[in-house]
């Protein structure tokens, strides 16, 4: 599917879907919808940020009071794709990503790309690979890629994209090059990126230049922040956007150079879910 910066809204496909109204290939986006698109920042809120905010529903109606449009969610939330999609339409929110495990995709993709499509969502992203799943050598690296290169072109054929995150293990170095390098090198131009800054920098690396290394691949950022060592203990270590000590005035504009399409606000462990997003969509639009 191609991507552009007017792409449909997820909306716009529920309600197309829902009333037997979209044809494929017979819908143009008009230019009123692609100015609104045009006038909304593209940011997002990963819900494992809010999973321990209440129901479902209440989590969606904090990310609406945020002020927020968009959500990355994992997995489908225990509920129906009808019930989601009741849900999108009364906190009016898109689903722009889902977070999915690899032995999900590894066992069975095509409950998972239904469920997706029915929703609206277009891409799929692997959140994280557990210990015993990691390669520990270069070629392991670049045999996972060649793996994800297989699953991209599988979800291409249903409209899909398939998106990695990382997290520090990624960082390894093998020669010139990390262990997120070679799995993109091997996996192919398919296969985009979901790079997060927090993770990054925890990892000894400047964000702001290893964005630079998907340019053109980058789907998007999880824009979190690192509380100052023995800070925030309580909270992993993680804090508000612009509040930590990542040099966001550099990370930014780098970010934009290398054309990401969505910043995602996340905070992995917040004692406060609705203030850390409330506060990160604020700083990102004085920001971006």
């Amino acid at each position: 599917m191609a991507r552009n910066s007017y792409r449909i809204t997820s909306r716009m496909t529920r309600l197309l879907t829902m009333t037997s109204m979209f044809m494929m290939g017979a819908f143009v986006t008009t230019p009123a919808v692609a100015a609104e698109d045009s006038l909304t920042p593209p940011i997002a809120v990963q819900m494992y940020t809010m999973r321990d905010y209440g129901t479902t529903e209440e989590q969606f109606a904090a990310v609406n009071r945020a002020g927020i449009k968009a959500i990355e969610t994992v997995g489908d939330h225990g509920v129906s794709a009808e019930r989601m999609n009741e849900l999108l339409d009364t906190y009016d929110l898109d689903i722009i990503a889902a977070h999915v495990g690899l032995d999900d995709l590894r066992s069975d993709s095509s409950e998972i790309v239904d469920f997706n499509k029915s929703v609206g969502n277009d891409t799929i992203v692997i959140p994280y690979l557990e210990e015993d799943a990691r390669p520990d050598n270069a070629e392991g690296w670049k045999r996972l890629g060649e793996e994800l290169g297989g699953m991209v072109d599988e979800l291409e054929q249903e409209g899909m994209t398939l998106a990695y995150h990382n997290h520090d293990f990624e960082m390894q170095k093998y020669g010139e090059k990390t262990a997120l390098e070679l799995l993109f090198d091997a996996a192919g131009p398919g296969l985009m990126s979901e790079i997060d800054l927090a993770w990054v920098e925890r990892a000894g690396l400047n964000p702001a230049e290893y964005v630079t290394h998907f340019d053109g691949r980058l789907f998007a950022v999880h824009a979190k922040d690192n509380a100052p060592e023995g800070v925030a203990e309580d909270e992993g270590g993680f804090t508000s956007l612009g509040e930590g000590v990542l040099d966001w005035k550099a990370i930014l504009p780098a970010v934009k150079q290398a054309g990401a399409e969505w910043y995602i606000i996340e905070h992995d462990h917040p004692l406060d879910p609705e203030e850390v997003i409330t506060d990160g969509n604020r700083f990102l639009k004085e920001n971006l």
